[in-house]
């Protein structure tokens, strides 16, 4: 690993924050004895942590998973010499408030300034809370979403007690509009979750279109931009159908974003956002032994969870403030610098015979998906498996993915009744901004990975 700067920084900003409570009575220093003992499981716990990817490098270009800024780390662990909980104000009185500043940041990117919003634990519980909140607007009607929606969504609805259905993709990986359509005829379907970024392949759905049915179909639009909500940043440098759906995502009625993915923080802070303040009706509770030492709001008045980490909102709060969500500022040039290299890595396969890339064009955000062209889909299988064996033991750390194999045809010979016979692909989510400048070299290692399997 490159040399740390958190040990510093967090030693001179943990000598200011104690001072803060320098008038309290003498505490006992912990004992050298204890302090060996600690060093020693310390040591084993170092250990223990290195038999693990290296998610921290350019050279892991395969799941979601981009390093904390180190401003986010120092700053969660200056918070934990506290250890806030962000449930009420007397668990957490300075981390509340950073909490409320850095989500007003975050909705203002997406242009709401009145809203109802929090950071939850994970992308899944603010989903939740999403469809939990339209189930109560809506009781006992289906939500659906695109088949290539994330995964948890169905399993959401069937915790709320709500029908889910998956509606069709088309071969860009977005919600088809006719099958939805389909499904709001029938006129039971009460939420359409939306994604902006699905996992497999970054795909975004046309939000543009799909709120043209609210209003004719009664439905309320939720939008998962758990992935690519920050995209927002530089929507402008999307290509024009990804544009037009970042542009209108204020029109939303609900939106969720996962600032552990691409907004550099640890796990987990996710964040949840509603257009209409006044669903803050549905939390209401009381509680006799939470709320006394303020009158102000408590963010577990508006939250379905109940203790969460006032560390992670210190981090988020720190690393926002360093780098505002800005248009052109720096946080938005990496986002677009990892774009970039996901465009030239999908250049770069379409030159190369051995492999195919989607047939209707390349990334809509970061993430990249190839198959080899092989014979038959079980060929290509299999070949991607052992490529992404042989990346691996090169250090080059990718991912695989199963989608139709249709997807990989050309567009003219594409059957819209075909049956989706899947294959494996390989795919490699380029999100750190320094995947642009260490692409040559993953090329390299990619392609002699790749010959070792081609030529056995």
């Amino acid at each position: 690993m490159a040399h740390d700067p958190v040990p510093g920084l967090l030693a001179r900003a943990a000598e200011q924050l104690g001072a803060h409570f320098s008038h309290l009575p003498h505490t006992p220093e912990i004992a050298p004895a204890s302090l060996d003992a600690m060093a020693a499981v310390l040591e084993e716990t170092a250990d223990r942590l290195g038999d693990n990817y290296p998610y921290f490098h350019p050279f892991y270009a395969g799941q979601m998973l981009k390093p904390p800024h180190p401003i986010a780390r120092a700053a969660y662990a200056l918070a934990m010499a506290i250890n806030p909980n962000n449930h009420a104000r007397d668990g957490g009185r300075a981390s509340s408030a950073m909490e409320i500043e850095a989500v007003a940041q975050i909705a203002a990117m997406f242009g709401w300034s009145s809203y109802l919003g929090h950071l939850t634990s994970s992308g899944t519980i603010a989903n939740l809370e999403a469809l939990w909140v339209s189930g109560q607007l809506a009781p006992g009607k289906r939500i659906v979403g695109s088949a290539q929606a994330h995964y948890t969504h169905e399993r959401i609805s069937g915790v709320l007690k709500l029908e889910y259905a998956a509606v069709a993709a088309d071969q860009r990986g977005r919600m088809d509009l006719d099958a939805l359509e389909f499904e709001l005829r029938k006129g039971d379907v009460g939420t359409v979750v939306v994604t902006l970024g699905t996992t497999a392949m970054g795909a975004v759905d046309p939000l543009d279109r799909i709120l043209e049915f609210r209003d004719r179909y009664g439905i309320r639009v939720h939008v998962d931009a758990a992935y690519g909500g920050y995209f927002k940043l530089i929507q402008d440098g999307l290509d024009e159908p990804a544009r037009r759906a970042f542009a209108v995502i204020d029109r939303a009625d609900s939106i969720v974003v996962d600032p552990h993915k691409h907004g550099l923080q640890p796990y987990g802070c996710g964040c949840v956002l509603f257009r209409d303040p006044g669903v803050g009706r549905f939390y209401k509770h009381d509680s006799p032994y939470t709320y006394f030492t303020s009158k102000e709001l408590h963010l577990g008045e508006i939250s379905l969870e109940c203790s969460r980490a006032g560390a992670a909102a210190v981090a988020l709060w720190a690393t926002q403030k360093l780098l505002p969500l800005t248009t052109g500022g720096e946080f938005a040039r990496g986002l677009a610098a990892g774009r970039r290299a996901a465009h030239e890595l999908d250049r770069r396969l379409r030159l190369d015979a051995r492999f195919q890339a989607l047939a209707a064009g390349p990334p809509e955000l970061d993430i990249v998906v190839w198959k080899a062209r092989c014979e038959s889909a079980g060929q290509a299988s299999s070949l991607a498996q052992q490529i992404f064996a042989a990346c691996a033991e090169r250090n080059l750390h990718l991912a695989l993915v199963q989608l139709p194999e249709q997807w990989f045809q050309t567009l003219r010979g594409m059957n819209p009744g075909q049956e989706a016979k899947l294959v494996t692909c390989l795919r490699s989510v380029l999100m750190k901004p320094e995947h642009e400048e260490w692409l040559d070299r993953i090329w390299v290692e990619f392609g002699v990975a790749s010959q070792q399997v081609t030529e056995k």
